[in-house]
């Protein structure tokens, strides 16, 4: 690395940390500032030391590829640099900008002083990577900050802002206007002290209760479930408060390892990795620009369109939100109103900010408004006529070169798009329920749809700080066409002796968020049953189908939203609650199916289910619907509920083994018939001794 990151300025050395993007610390990082730190202490003419960071922040933290490597403990270290800071006679201050991440944090808790410009975030979130700071944060931070801060920091992974870091301690400064002469500031009246603060020789601040980490583990046992992170975190700071601060730092590598080799930490940073692979697009040249989206159209102000609207207007861009009726707008209007309000009351919102957001959503009955709109979507009824019939008046309307989305949740955007003169310009944007809310949307690229327009709309995502995952067009895409696997294997289970809170409680053991048959009543019933009732004319009668959920919504049972679905709701509450009608009804369906009814054992439900979402993942990969393995865990991570811990279905068949999920296939096979046909791609790699994650 360049020796333009070493200078002295008035008796003070000034070392850069530079490893763009981030500053990650990796190895060639530690020997550089290990080698300029050696040079500012052998010089006579410097009294002090800043260390700060190249660019846009401070550090983002460790090298998270170089995880489960050798370079990962190459000397010198993390651990031994600050060990010889703390001995340092000369002050190390560590200027802190924009963000000090994980190891980035950890290190600057070893210099002796920290000084954070106004607006820095600091934070160790390496929970949210299945692991613990490793670096010495579990150590360090409660001697600084005190226990009870730094388990809301370490356990939970969420960062604090400079002001609330030197409220606690963490901090020793704010700078609020250029870091680097406040630092240097700093650095001069410091420089005059015969000794300096040490995190290491201080005493963890304990809580008053003395039952605190008691309740602590229980709450994290409860909120954290399956997750052996969060406990080994509180593990970590409990010994900060019981053992000398080198035996704490023993304990915090021994944990620290267990969980780094372990499979739900491996499959928490996959999906890490995952989001940056996601937004690399083979065969677009990386030159594509995209378009400047400065004003949003939203059609329909229902519960969708609504929170569309609200996404964009929360990141800053004007949304003109149209709805054919006034009633329907104003309905729409107050959902807005509501829900930031909700936001207000909870301390996330500021009321000026929340404000500023609704002012930012200009409501229109009128459809010529959109006009000038650089980006339109619509949120209509999910009906394919209904849909042409809107584009080809958009195709009219709209200016040339504005990007035309439909959000529709499986119908064919090359339908939908040869509604138009312009396909290059139409594009799917699946976004999920709450859209306000939800992370992922499926970016679906139609046959005609153009690079620019690609490029614009997954960046234009982004910008609203959610997940674009790019797919193809097929019915269902890539979420609702393996949910649909997944809905049947679950249904056909009720059938077969189940019951559905037995099959939604194996799903949650297993981690799902909320089981199959929860999750349809929240989301509605009557929506899926106007879904299979458009492709009744081509369902082959000779397979199995499950007459459960039709009849259900025949008695007008749509879910949580009627009191009644495939649970009962009690009034005001989103409790389910088992119901023996719905369990007489199943047994009718399956005594008019023939199906002899039998006991149904959790590992079945879980493996039925969960391997339907692989054998399909296997077939969108395979149809190129899908660009990688990885981007359909993300869509099932983010959009459905599976837990990250696991990484998603096709990481969950990896660790699982492809030979042995295949195998339970072709066992499935032979008992349920052709909708367990092997997919080819996961009998290739089984036999093979691959994986989905490296399939070549």
């Amino acid at each position: 690395m360049a020796s333009e990151n070493y200078s002295v300025q008035g008796g003070t050395a000034v070392i850069y940390l530079n490893n763009p993007p981030v500053n990650g610390m990796g190895h060639a990082l530690r020997e550089e500032l290990a080698a300029h730190l050696d040079t500012a202490w052998a010089d006579p003419n410097v009294d002090a030391i800043v260390i700060t960071g190249a660019g846009k922040l401070f550090c983002g933290g460790a090298d998270i590829k170089a995880f489960n490597t050798p370079a990962s403990r190459a000397e010198p270290s993390s651990r031994t640099i600050v060990r010889r800071i703390e001995e340092s006679a000369k002050p190390v201050i560590a200027a802190i900008h924009g963000s000090a991440l994980g190891l980035g944090l950890e290190f600057a808790m070893g210099c002796h002083y920290r000084i954070a410009q106004r607006g820095a975030r600091l934070g160790l979130p390496e929970v949210k990577l299945g692991l613990l700071p490793g670096g010495g944060g579990t150590q360090r931070l409660p001697r600084l900050a005190g226990v009870e801060a730094a388990v809301k920091m370490i356990v939970e992974g969420n960062p604090v802002s400079a002001d609330e870091a030197l409220a606690m301690g963490l901090a020793d400064e704010v700078a609020a206007g250029e870091l680097l002469p406040a630092a240097l500031d700093f650095a001069r009246r410091v420089a005059k002290g015969a000794t300096h603060p040490v995190a290491s020789q201080r005493q963890a601040k304990v809580p008053a209760d003395a039952n605190f980490f008691e309740a602590q583990r229980q709450r994290i046992a409860k909120s954290k479930r399956g997750q052996p992170a969060p406990l080994e975190c509180l593990a970590c700071i409990e010994a900060a408060t019981t053992m000398p601060f080198d035996e704490g730092m023993k304990f915090e590598r021994e944990r620290f390892d267990v969980l780094v080799n372990g499979t739900e930490s491996k499959a928490m940073r996959h999906l890490f990795l995952a989001e940056r692979a996601a937004a690399k697009i083979p065969g677009i040249p990386a030159d594509v620009a995209p378009a400047k989206i400065a004003k949003v159209a939203v059609i329909g102000a229902g519960t969708m369109g609504s929170g569309i609207a609200m996404s964009f207007a929360s990141a800053g861009i004007p949304v003109i939100l149209f709805e054919a009726r006034d009633e329907a707008l104003q309905r729409g209007l107050a959902t807005i109103r509501r829900n930031y309000e909700g936001t207000v009351s909870k301390g996330k919102l500021k009321q000026e900010e929340a404000e500023a957001r609704i002012a930012r959503i200009e409501t229109t009955l009128d459809m010529a408004r959109m006009a000038d709109a650089d980006l339109v979507i619509e949120a209509v009824f999910e009906d394919m006529a209904v849909k042409r019939d809107l584009f080809a008046k958009l195709d009219a309307l709209c200016k040339p070169g504005a990007v035309l989305a439909t959000n529709t949740s499986r119908l064919d955007v090359n339908e939908i798009a040869a509604a138009t003169s312009r396909p290059q310009s139409v594009i799917g944007l699946h976004y999920f329920s709450p859209a306000n809310v939800m992370r992922l949307v499926e970016v679906v690229r139609g046959a005609a749809t153009s690079p620019e327009v690609v490029v614009t709309s997954m960046n234009v995502v982004r910008q609203t700080g959610k997940l674009p995952v790019l797919v193809g067009v097929c019915d269902g895409f890539v979420g609702n066409r393996m949910v649909a696997q997944y809905a049947r294997e679950a249904e056909f289970l009720l059938e077969e002796g189940a019951t559905p809170a037995q099959v939604d409680g194996a799903l949650q053991k297993f981690g799902l968020a909320m089981g199959r048959f929860a999750m349809a009543d929240l989301a509605g019933l009557d929506i899926g049953w106007a879904g299979r009732k458009r492709l009744a004319p081509t369902r082959p009668q000779h397979l199995r189908y499950s007459k459960v959920a039709d009849r259900i919504c025949e008695m007008g049972r749509f879910g949580q939203k009627t009191g009644a679905g495939f649970y009962r709701y009690e009034a005001g509450s989103r409790t389910p609650l088992p119901d023996p009608i719905v369990n007489d009804l199943i047994i009718e369906c399956a005594r008019e199916a023939g199906i002899e009814r039998r006991t149904i054992t959790d590992e079945e439900i879980v493996e039925r289910t969960i391997y339907a979402l692989v054998n399909e993942g296997a077939k969108i990969l395979e149809e190129g619907i899908a660009q990688r393995a990885s981007d359909i865990d993300l869509i099932y991570v983010n959009g459905y509920g599976f837990p990250a811990w696991r990484g998603g279905p096709m990481f969950y068949a990896d660790t699982v083994g492809l030979d042995k999920v295949y195998a339970r296939v072709l066992e499935f096979e032979r008992q349920h018939g052709e909708f367990w046909k092997p997919a080819p791609l996961l009998k290739r790699l089984a036999e093979s001794g691959k994986t989905f994650a490296k399939p070549e």
